[in-house]
């Protein structure tokens, strides 16, 4: 498939446009853990996933970490050039959580085509607002959640990103999903496996109960 099957607005675009485009992207391919994205001072243009799996969190000062979404095939990045959205200054870090294959439009180019056509521009502000809206929503779940309710809920969102109830994942990764630290995920897992939901073994957390889990996730 090509960029245009990628790119919602293309047909928007001018030929010339669609030309700029085609003659400015940088393909790139990365492996699972490559840091793609490091932080506001890093503009590293648009990013149009082809195909693997990105992350995108904050990290704090003390060096703590909290997934704000991910991102999947055929989504767009938008904070990756967060330097030419004049008003938004999102200090992210972006990491492939999977071998993934992108496209990344250049800063200038994607500045570009913001100035020229409004159909960009429009589309831009959009994406910046639903992402905004994902983050809004996960700062909430964050505040008024209990632990367990959203480690339950991030358990059942792995299975089912994963396909497996065998889940291939340290307590320190679910630590810095959730912006806790890997003591309190060890605490809780023991607990859900006290109580059946799971079963634990070293670098791995089995779901054995995903009615249980369900319940106290309320999904």
């Amino acid at each position: 498939m090509d960029i245009a099957s990628y790119f919602p607005i293309w047909n928007k675009f001018t030929p010339q446009q669609q030309q700029l485009v085609q003659d400015t992207l940088i393909r790139r391919q990365v492996t699972k853990g490559t840091v793609v994205h490091d932080g506001s001072a890093d503009c590293s243009g648009l990013m149009l996933i082809r195909n693997g799996q990105l992350r995108v969190y904050m990290l704090s000062e003390e060096g703590r970490e909290v997934t704000l979404y991910r991102l999947f095939d055929m989504d767009i990045c938008l904070f990756s050039a967060s330097c030419v959205m004049q008003s938004v200054q999102f200090d992210v870090m972006i990491e492939a959580e999977k071998d993934t294959e992108m496209w990344i439009i250049p800063p200038y180019i994607f500045q570009r085509l913001k100035n020229e056509s409004a159909a960009m521009a429009n589309y831009a502000n959009d994406l910046m607002a639903s992402r905004f809206s994902e983050v809004m929503w996960l700062m909430e779940q964050i505040m008024w959640k209990s632990f367990d309710k959203r480690l339950a809920a991030f358990l059942l969102e792995e299975a089912v990103l994963e396909e497996t109830h065998q889940l291939k994942i340290t307590h320190e990764a679910i630590g810095n999903h959730l912006g806790n630290p890997r003591e309190v995920v060890t605490r809780m897992l023991r607990y859900f496996q006290s109580e059946g939901m799971v079963n634990l073994s070293r670098g791995t957390v089995e779901i054995t109960d995903e009615k249980k889990l369900r319940a106290l996730a309320g999904v």
